[in-house]
């Protein structure tokens, strides 16, 4: 059974049923472009069937391999970029606990982030600790040759060898590549490390189902099983269900065409519980590199409350009315812990004692919802109904789905980034690197 549950109940005086409905025949349209792909794109379809056709000996190897790095390692370095990072990002902040890293907990590694950015005093810092450190590295990339992550490898492929020698090196270095022969393909089988393939057809931001996401969601000791099973829950409901009516990632992307057709452009995807903070940034990406082509979109932003009610909260309430917000909420959480009583009540507070934080939590994600409304937003509410692997899995297809279809009901390739391809292009050469043959992009 999918947990993941739509309302848009908070849309209706803004636009109404009928205008969503109408958009049934472009999803259904939409919908044997994907499963047919027979659409603009199609040879990066290769998502749509991974969680059903995952090998499930692939996960043993990698569950396996997973606690073999851990059993040595301190540390893991995933080094990535774009759907490299975020995808496995979102699952590993969403259900580690919040400040593991000051726990001295020796039964998991602490798993850390470079390839994402070129700042010299992050890998500079970051090799501070390494320097202390046992650690292992992975290292994904398509390509290989993708600006960021290719050097933040560099350096840090030296630090290691530097630290363990070059034999011991290749047993803490593991390869996530493209099929196709490339770079870092090359690297892995010259210095025989132990490497994984992501499918030529599936681009970066909808590999987490892919290595590029398991391998990492694995070394932080998350089931992984789970995760694939709660996203191939979503894709058999998908193949069912192939229209809106009774299908809530359809009904989803014709909502946000309706919203948009109706001049609201700006999309605020807003979570209460920091754990969904890089799902959020995961979304972003998905998102805008889908459908932000040829002067079309919905422009993504997300905001995580109750943090950014005191800074983005006045925008939304009172600024430009071309945004409409997507709440995701989360009814049970992990933990519990009661608001206190205080015999003096200095914060005028105790009428809060005795209630759960979450309570208190719900009452504003209510409150700011009805607010927001009377200011002219529009709300689409998402619900699951605690987070973990199931329903982590079942979240990333909901959204990996909806965009295709929305993309595609938009009228544009959701699977290209022709102006990711094009900045690329003039760093490199910027930086002075000769001018050479392209080849057809990899979609990190």
């Amino acid at each position: 059974m999918i947990q993941v549950k739509l309302a848009l109940d908070q849309l209706y005086s803004f636009i109404s049923k009928e205008q969503i409905i109408a958009y049934d025949k472009q999803i259904v349209s939409a919908y044997r472009k994907i499963h047919n792909k027979t659409g603009v794109g199609s040879d990066f379809l290769g998502w749509v069937d991974l969680p059903s056709g995952t090998n499930t000996d692939l996960l043993i190897r990698i569950e396996e391999h997973a606690a073999v790095l851990r059993s040595k390692s301190e540390v893991v370095v995933v080094v990535g970029a774009g759907g490299s990072y975020h995808g496995s990002r979102a699952v590993i902040e969403a259900m580690t606990h919040h400040f593991s890293h000051l726990l001295n907990d020796d039964s998991l590694p602490a798993v850390l982030f470079a390839g994402q950015n070129i700042s010299e005093d992050y890998l500079a810092d970051m090799c501070d600790v390494l320097d202390k450190k046992e650690y292992s590295i992975i290292v994904i990339s398509k390509s290989g040759t993708t600006l960021e992550p290719a050097l933040a490898f560099r350096v840090l492929n030296a630090h290691i060898e530097k630290k363990y020698g070059h034999f011991e090196a290749q047993k803490r270095i593991v390869v996530i590549t493209g099929q196709r022969e490339n770079a870092l393909k090359q690297v892995a089988n010259n210095e025989s490390y132990e490497s994984y393939v992501i499918p030529d057809d599936v681009g970066g931001r909808y590999s987490v189902l892919t290595p590029a996401g398991l391998f990492p969601i694995a070394v932080a000791g998350i089931d992984i099983k789970a995760f694939v099973a709660g996203a191939r829950k979503m894709e058999v409901f998908s193949r069912a269900v192939g229209k809106i009516h009774g299908n809530p990632m359809a009904l989803y992307a014709a909502a946000r065409q309706a919203l948009l057709a109706s001049g609201k452009s700006i999309e605020v995807m807003v979570s209460y519980d920091p754990r969904l903070f890089y799902f959020t940034e995961w979304y972003k990406q998905l998102f805008s590199e889908s459908e932000g082509k040829e002067l079309k979109g919905i422009f993504p932003v997300s905001a995580n409350f109750t943090t950014d009610l005191h800074s983005m909260g006045q925008y939304i309430q009172e600024g430009e009315r071309k945004l409409f917000e997507t709440v995701i909420s989360v009814i049970k959480p992990e933990r519990t812990l009661q608001v206190p009583f205080t015999e003096n009540d200095y914060d005028q507070l105790n009428f809060l004692a005795g209630k759960r934080l979450s309570d208190v939590n719900h009452q504003i994600e209510f409150g700011t919802k009805t607010a927001h409304i009377g200011s002219d937003v529009p709300i689409i509410s998402i619900e699951i109904p605690e987070i973990n692997p199931d329903t982590m899995g079942q979240l990333m297809y909901f959204f990996e789905m909806s965009c295709a279809l929305s993309s595609y009901v938009l009228g544009v390739n959701p699977f290209n980034q022709p102006s990711v391809d094009a900045y690329k292009r003039n760093v490199f050469s910027l930086l002075g690197k000769e001018a050479c043959n392209q080849e057809p992009p990899l979609l990190e």
